[in-house]
């Protein structure tokens, strides 16, 4: 098999903190592949390493079959594109914003604009080209910085978390042009991401990254068959659940978890299944809420990450729960740790993993 990306025993230290410990891994050309983990895993540092933004402590990094070394990291780094997981654009026209990348390559005037309407179709933001980048919405600057990338042409595409900080809407959007560009441009891809449904949605093959080693790489199916161990890791990243379901009338069923605790699926299933909820799709509130829901918890607030404009809730409802609310709502509502919450979701919201 031919190999986009490999890392061979790489570590990487910042000060005192290990960011990476010896991490081994090999992304097959033309593949999707995710890096699975919670925030602090190592997985922003494995990107950058491969990106050739920063240089490993100890270890080799080979991308397409050649090894990486001072006398060609710069060379190396011209075929590959880190898209960050903050958003960074220039306070300019989205057209400037996409261009900048192919100006400093000192391509022609009409080699910049044939990629950047190429990147732009391909973001679905034709028509967008002198509008101001800082004026388009969350989900339409990620597209941009998207397109920065791609109209770059590298062979690999390196995401951080790309859609960590959008709305539901825009996150889908995201993902279905990170499939196309990978099946008809024949891209390989590599995303960090901590949403276990997404990596299952988007590619096959994965590896979980805890406090900078990779403890299992293989289909999130078998992390899901693996040892009790990785399992724990996996329901660590968020809202996933492990139970039977029992089928229902009405073709519904019902999650049945440790200490009693119920969830109402819309699926038409029945058997050991683990599932997934979003924590997009968690509505959380100070009282109970009267709604179609099916679900409602009460739990306590049991901790809180600040995300800049975001911000996740860990939940104690008996079982644990991530939920994401904008920083706005989160000061309105006036929560903090030991807040008495009540959790609201709807049976579609749970999907299987």
């Amino acid at each position: 098999m031919s190999w986009s990306a490999e890392l061979e025993h790489v570590s990487k230290s910042y000060g005192q903190i290990l960011a990476l410990d010896d991490a081994t891994l090999k992304v097959g050309k033309n593949e999707i592949f995710t890096l699975i983990g919670p925030n602090g895993s190592g997985k922003t540092t494995l990107l950058r390493i491969l990106a050739c933004i920063e240089t490993p402590d100890n270890g080799n990094v080979y991308l397409h079959g050649r090894k990486i070394d001072d006398k060609n990291r710069d060379k190396a780094k011209l075929n590959t594109t880190l898209v960050f997981q903050r958003t960074s654009l220039f306070a300019t026209s989205v057209y400037n914003n996409i261009a900048y990348g192919l100006r400093l390559r000192n391509l022609s005037k009409n080699h910049v604009y044939s990629a950047v309407k190429r990147a732009l179709r391909t973001v679905r933001l034709e028509g967008f080209e002198n509008r101001l980048a800082k004026k388009l919405s969350g989900g339409e600057q990620q597209r941009v910085s998207l397109a920065r990338a791609l109209a770059l042409d590298t062979s690999l595409l390196l995401l951080d978390e790309p859609t960590a900080n959008l709305d539901p809407k825009s996150a889908s959007l995201i993902e279905e042009i990170i499939k196309e560009v990978n099946q008809e441009k024949q891209r390989t891809i590599i995303m960090a991401t901590h949403n276990l449904f997404q990596a299952k949605h988007i590619g096959e093959s994965a590896a979980l990254l805890v406090n900078g080693r990779i403890i299992k790489i293989g289909t999130i199916r078998e992390m899901l068959t693996g040892e009790s161990g990785e399992l724990a890791e996996l329901a660590r990243i968020e809202n996933i659940f492990s139970g039977t379901l029992e089928l229902l009338e009405g073709g519904t069923s019902r999650l049945s978890l440790e200490n009693g605790i119920l969830i109402e699926t819309a699926l038409d299933r029945e058997g050991r299944f683990s599932v997934f909820i979003s924590p997009e799709d968690i509505i959380i509130s100070k009282r109970r809420l009267e709604s179609s829901a099916r679900n409602v918890f009460k739990g306590t607030i049991e901790e809180i990450l600040d995300y800049g404009s975001l911000v996740k809730l860990k939940v104690n409802t008996g079982r644990d729960f991530i939920v994401q609310i904008t920083k706005r709502s989160f000061i309105e509502m006036g929560l903090n740790v030991g807040s008495l919450v009540y959790l609201t979701f709807k049976a579609s919201s749970v999907k299987i993993i």
